[in-house]
């Protein structure tokens, strides 16, 4: 057997609210690339929104599953189908922090304008039905030789990517670092055997070496290929090879899909938990995704009552 991990972020653009990074493991055949994922699984697993009485789970791009105005409903059941096959339930939004971050990353109702937040989940979705997923998906997966092992997520909020940003000189740099971050995380947990990972790309970036080899000093990072459509690196002795590729439009592989959709949802519960809190001193204030034009509408609204409570804007405000 082989593994198979994919990495994923949303809120890379928005000056509000967190970054959030997540990535997904999975156990395979030996002879079973990345890609091949979604027709081994398409039984069970569609790359586009379904309708309410499919039996397929959701698993696609989180851009695709969620846009503003157009509800949760969707990726919210994908998200919970897929935690509950690897036999996580969260009942409300402290829980699933917990089951998908690790602690020493930090919980976002210990950051400033999260504190005293929580709800039950689901929000959106039918949890009958996100139920019978997680148990199609999970039959599904044995049938074929493939297990959803574990689904893993770093939150980074304003004042930590500041820090990161000046640190690493630019927010691409820091992204990567993150990310390699939490793929070490990852690997650590996993057994010897190969490994191939798959990363959507980091901004504009095409090279990666020398982030790679700093992450992982204890073995000489190979170059495969550089170039603007996929950059490849690999590293490691045989019987552990990983094999990590930074592609374009990554989500088009299952396992990279599914950490989109949670890096998303959790960026939304944060962002839930962010606009409840300004709107608990300003009761009609117009809530926020955090993107760069009405983010500034909105620290704008609040500028006064920030004052007030003393809340710095290092602590609040992406620079980059």
């Amino acid at each position: 057997m082989a593994y198979l991990i994919g990495t994923d972020e949303a809120g890379y653009g928005p000056n509000l609210g967190p970054l959030v990074i997540s990535a997904t493991a999975w156990q395979v055949p030996d002879d079973l690339a990345a890609d091949d994922l979604y027709d081994k699984l398409r039984h069970v697993v569609d790359r586009r929104p379904t309708p309410d009485e499919s039996d397929r789970i959701a698993i696609a791009d989180s851009k695709l599953l969620y846009r503003a105005g157009k509800g949760l409903s969707c990726l919210e059941t994908g998200a919970l189908a897929a935690l509950g096959a690897t036999s996580v339930a969260p009942g409300d939004w402290h829980a699933l922090w917990q089951s998908l971050v690790p602690e020493d990353y930090g919980q976002p109702w210990e950051q400033a304008c999260c504190d005293g937040f929580n709800c039950r989940l689901p929000i959106a979705a039918d949890p009958a039905r996100a139920n019978q997923l997680a148990l199609s998906l999970e039959t599904g997966c044995r049938e074929v030789g493939v297990r959803l092992l574990a689904i893993r997520s770093h939150p980074v909020f304003p004042e930590s990517f500041n820090q990161l940003v000046e640190q690493h000189g630019t927010k691409g740099a820091a992204l990567s670092h993150l990310t390699f971050r939490l793929i070490a995380r990852v690997l650590t947990a996993l057994g010897k055997a190969p490994v191939s990972v798959v990363c959507d790309k980091h901004g504009g970036r095409n090279c990666y070496a020398a982030l790679l080899q700093d992450r992982f000093p204890e073995s000489f990072v190979e170059v495969i290929r550089e170039s603007r459509p996929s950059s490849v690196y690999r590293w490691g002795p045989e019987g552990r090879r990983v094999r990590i590729e930074l592609r374009a439009n990554g989500e088009t592989c299952l396992p990279v899909a599914l950490a989109s959709m949670f890096s998303k949802y959790l960026r939304e519960l944060s962002m839930r938990a962010f606009n409840q809190f300004w709107a608990g001193h300003l009761p009609d204030l117009r809530p926020t995704a955090g993107y760069p034009v009405d983010a500034r509408r909105f620290k704008r609204d609040i500028a006064a009552v920030q004052r007030d409570l003393g809340i710095d804007d290092r602590v609040l405000w992406r620079t980059r």
